[in-house]
């Protein structure tokens, strides 16, 4: 083997990331025939078919695993090279960061502008998704850092690094006061809880049976956002991480309780090659307690002067 098309090599490594030559051809911005084409070209070149098809989808035979081995290796280094590169932008260093969108952006913000220097030395790019594509994102090296409530799905990929920032309780929210105590008042008004997909749900549901609640739920969500809009239009008693309450409160909400039986953890997760960033070394330096703790003034002052306005 004299020479290898590494445009052939690629298109073929990018068709088994996607699982179709369809979404990579749309990731490439080419026609299917053309990636179909120098994938031909690459199987002539190495004298094998790298893929067999099974029913209507296409799965690497035993000598596409081996040559996807070694050009995931290939084009991960030349993603991380370009990145490296691109960090530099106008004298200042990139810093790209994906945020699930159910995080309070007044923590994120809080989180963030303690670690972004004063100097311009960091420029900071933020991107908001769900947990599962800001996963992908970094995978993807098209994002430096990861913000989010929930750590599980980095734990399968060796590349990414995670850290727990901290944790808090449960608070319980309603537009109307209850005269009940806590909480024998969650009995009074119907629910509205996060899924029972969620760790936070299934500590709730375990948690009303811990204490012989008799709730009864309105609607189990996976989006905080409409979780809480619902509960915003008086529809039920919701539930948020209790370092929220200063936003929540700030919209007019009534305290009902809180508790710390039931815990919310955050995490940053981040790419290997990051770990000597200068933005990443700080917040891994930070301590961060005051803030889960609910003791950050920042964070208080913010709620404050909204409730004023």
């Amino acid at each position: 083997m004299q020479h290898l098309n590494y445009n052939h090599l690629y298109y073929f490594w990018m068709v088994q990331k996607k699982g179709s030559v369809t979404k990579a051809a749309e990731v490439l911005c080419l026609a299917p025939q053309t990636i179909t084409g120098q994938i031909r070209s690459l199987e002539q070149r190495l004298k094998g078919a790298v893929f067999k098809r099974v029913g209507r989808n296409l799965e690497a035979t035993e000598l596409g695993e081996l040559v996807f081995r070694y050009a995931d290796k290939m084009f991960s280094l030349s993603y991380e090279m370009l990145d490296i590169l691109n960090y530099q932008k106008d004298n200042s260093l990139l810093f790209e960061v994906g945020i699930a969108d159910a995080l309070s952006k007044a923590l994120v913000s809080r989180v963030l502008l303690t670690v972004i220097p004063n100097d311009g030395s960091v420029n900071l790019a933020c991107y908001e998704s769900t947990h599962d594509s800001l996963i992908e994102r970094l995978r993807e090296h098209k994002l430096d850092m990861i913000l989010s409530d929930c750590a599980g799905a980095s734990l399968k990929f060796p590349e990414i690094l995670s850290k727990k920032l901290g944790e808090c309780g449960v608070s319980f929210f309603s537009a109307e006061p209850i005269s009940l105590p806590f909480p024998d008042c969650l009995e009074q008004r119907k629910l509205l809880i996060p899924g029972k997909r969620t760790s936070l749900g299934q500590q709730l549901h375990g948690w009303f049976a811990e204490k012989n609640l008799n709730v009864s739920i309105l609607g189990e969500f996976d989006d905080a956002e409409m979780m809480k809009a619902f509960g915003y239009f008086n529809r039920g008693i919701f539930v948020a991480p209790s370092i929220y309450r200063h936003d929540i409160l700030s919209q007019g909400m009534v305290l009902l309780g809180e508790t710390t039986d039931i815990k919310e953890e955050y995490h940053v997760m981040f790419a290997e090659r990051m770990i000597q960033h200068p933005a990443v070394k700080s917040l891994l330096a930070t301590d961060f307690s005051d803030l889960f703790a609910g003791r950050d003034q920042s964070i208080k002052d913010l709620g404050n002067r909204i409730t004023s306005l």
